[in-house]
């Protein structure tokens, strides 16, 4: 129960939850990227500020709770993610708009695809990294180092 409390304390919850977020949507783009050249293929994505918004309402209310236990981010129905009791982000993902079709009706956007990439991986990285630095402080108190 105690290991519990520091496990899912302050930040960790919410940094979990973007790692998760950013991992399923790199399988996402690099499913985009995979079918680039697919004819009628239609690339996929979605909304990291529709999870951003879902995920500080989360946090807001879990806030009003005491910053401890779990983080329960609504998604669902029409939103572009949902998330599982254990915790994992499932997407679903929605065709991107105002791309111009061409000659094999195939709506791709090398660019846009290549930002969204660079974006993904930046934020992917950045949470891993704070996550690690709270896992190895953990770590480190937990071995009387600190």
């Amino acid at each position: 129960m105690m290991l519990e409390g520091i496990s899912n304390d302050g930040a960790m919850p919410v940094l979990e939850a973007m790692v998760r977020f950013a991992g399923a949507r790199q399988r996402l783009i690099a499913h985009n990227v995979a079918n680039i050249d697919t004819p009628e293929f239609q690339p996929l994505d979605v909304s990291p500020r529709e999870f951003q918004k879902a995920l500080a309402a989360a946090v807001e209310r879990r806030r009003s709770g005491g910053r401890v236990g779990d983080l329960q981010i609504e998604g669902g129905g029409d939103a572009p993610f949902e998330q599982t009791p254990d915790g994992q982000i499932l997407l679903n993902p929605k065709p991107e708009p105002g791309n111009l079709l061409f000659h094999d009706r195939n709506n791709r956007d090398v660019e846009r695809l290549m930002q969204a990439n660079a974006e993904n991986v930046t934020v992917f990285r950045v949470a891993s990294d704070l996550l690690r630095s709270r896992t190895e402080l953990m770590r480190s108190a937990i071995a009387e180092r600190a």
